[in-house]
């Protein structure tokens, strides 16, 4: 389980949750860290890189150009050379530039990053940022921010089907069994933000997740059993009404 941090109350709050959700990677919007330190609050205070990978994101990136200049500018201020690329323009879905993505996803790896790139579920595009040699695909499950859950369920399937790169599910999971579901599908990872984030107590909320994506793991792993058009009976259907039914716990019943 990834976690992000926008949108908490407080980085008092931010921090709390974090370490509830036991997840060892946290994403960071470049655009929020003081890549300067000249004082005040600054949200990296409260991510302790002893305890976590901070994983630096290009959020509200509009082109290739601009992603790669901003993660040029984490390194330099000595931010890990991980990099979470998203690049998306379209301003009400906030859907990735699948052109741009690549074409920054290309240079950065090129250029040494660890590249981790948010895109449309998009079973050729995955394909083609895995031989570019990026060392995740993050395909949505829904809208940023929309806590709408696996909407590109058969999608996800495909895509972790075909990688030999490590899938996680990034964006629109909005409840713990959201975050199963993607789970069962066989990624390896979901990212999280807005639905701890918002919720009435946030720090509870990142417990559930945890449970939830542990559960869909193990449920995964378990392979979960067939389904089928029709019922079909957990216990046999004749046979077991005709034997005489005896307790040993009462002899009258057993009394001549």
């Amino acid at each position: 389980m990834i976690v992000g941090t926008g949108k908490f109350g407080s980085f008092e709050v931010m921090r709390d949750d974090l370490a509830a959700s036991g997840t060892e990677m946290v994403t960071v919007a470049l655009r929020r860290v003081d890549l300067d330190a000249t004082g005040g609050a600054d949200i990296l205070e409260f991510v302790d890189p002893q305890r976590y990978l901070v994983l630096p994101n290009t959020s509200g990136a509009m082109d290739a150009e601009e992603a790669i200049r901003l993660a040029r500018l984490a390194r330099a201020a000595g931010l890990p050379t991980w990099i979470k690329l998203e690049v998306t323009p379209e301003p009400r879905y906030l859907l990735p530039d699948p052109v741009e993505t690549l074409r920054a996803a290309e240079a950065l790896v090129a250029d040494g990053f660890t590249v981790l790139p948010y895109v449309n579920a998009d079973p050729v595009l995955a394909k083609r940022l895995e031989e570019a040699g990026c060392a995740t695909v993050m395909p949505l499950g829904s809208w940023i921010g929309s806590n709408q859950g696996v909407r590109t369920r058969d999608a996800v399937r495909i895509i972790v089907e075909q990688a030999t790169v490590p899938v996680v599910v990034d964006a629109g999971l909005g409840a713990p069994s959201h975050a199963a579901e993607a789970m069962e599908l066989g990624v390896d990872a979901v990212l999280v933000n807005t639905a701890v984030a918002v919720a009435g107590n946030p720090v509870e909320m990142a417990r559930a997740f945890r449970l939830g994506v542990e559960a869909g793991r193990r449920a995964f792993l378990a392979r979960t059993g067939p389904s089928a058009e029709e019922a079909q009976a957990s216990s046999p259907r004749t046979g077991f009404l005709d034997k005489p039914q005896t307790s040993q716990a009462d002899p009258a019943v057993t009394a001549p």
